[in-house]
């Protein structure tokens, strides 16, 4: 494994035992041809999604006797792609990915999505590693506590339903959407939604699920229109 590497342990408190699991989580997939030792990091990703919902559900009820939307609010600020690339910015995690020089030439080492992904996949090597309680521990420690941050911000708020709200103040009108496109087999699609004002397309956005695309279709939308 390589030094710097080892770093990385120290900063997140998780030394690893199987260290191919850390080389795996921090491996995009333009990496795969190079890297030549082990697979890309969607698989660990897909795991370290669920650990991260389930650990960050636990610790929101455990913390508040507020409502079930409310708290569902709440997590959905927790894990949004921005938040979790912000905290994998925080530990440096792209300095540590490995990516092909075509990735790597296009920004991919600061690229929301890459971050956020990886800082699942690493989730998910933890797990598989250490156990559901160190994933949980280090949920808790380096993305949890950002709670009060968040509500502060008003990022618990889901862009959904922000717009509809603001659609119908201002136009009377309830948005809807369409899915405009659905790409890749079936285990990785991705969805390209728009976001209709009556007849009027505001904006589109993408994900790997029909509402993750609609949020994404949602926040640009508020951008558009200028209401965030």
């Amino acid at each position: 494994m390589p030094a710097s590497h080892v770093l990385l342990e120290k900063a997140i408190g998780v030394r690893f035992r199987k260290k191919d699991l850390l080389l795996q989580s921090l491996t995009h997939r333009s990496a795969v041809r190079e890297a030549g030792r082990h697979g890309h990091n969607e698989r660990l990703e897909f795991l370290g999604d669920a650990v991260l919902e389930m650990a960050t559900t636990e610790y929101l009820f455990n913390l508040s006797g507020r409502p079930e939307g409310e708290l569902t609010n709440w997590r959905s600020a927790l894990v949004q792609g921005d938040h979790l690339a912000e905290v994998a910015k925080s530990l440096k995690l792209g300095e540590y990915l490995f990516m092909s020089r075509g990735e790597e030439a296009s920004d991919g080492r600061n690229k929301v999505s890459t971050l956020a992904n990886a800082l699942e996949a690493l989730i998910g090597a933890i797990h598989l590693d250490r156990g559901y309680e160190a994933a949980r521990l280090f949920c808790e420690r380096f993305i949890l506590t950002d709670l009060q941050k968040l509500l502060s911000q008003g990022r618990h708020r889901d862009e959904k339903s922000m717009f509809q709200e603001m659609a119908q103040e201002k136009h009377g009108i309830t948005p809807h959407y369409e899915v405009l496109e659905e790409v890749g087999p079936d285990h990785e699609k991705i969805f390209t939604s728009a976001v209709f004002i009556d007849k009027e397309k505001i904006a589109e956005g993408k994900g790997n699920s029909k509402q993750k695309a609609e949020q994404a279709a949602a926040k640009a939308a508020l951008k558009v229109k200028g209401w965030k």
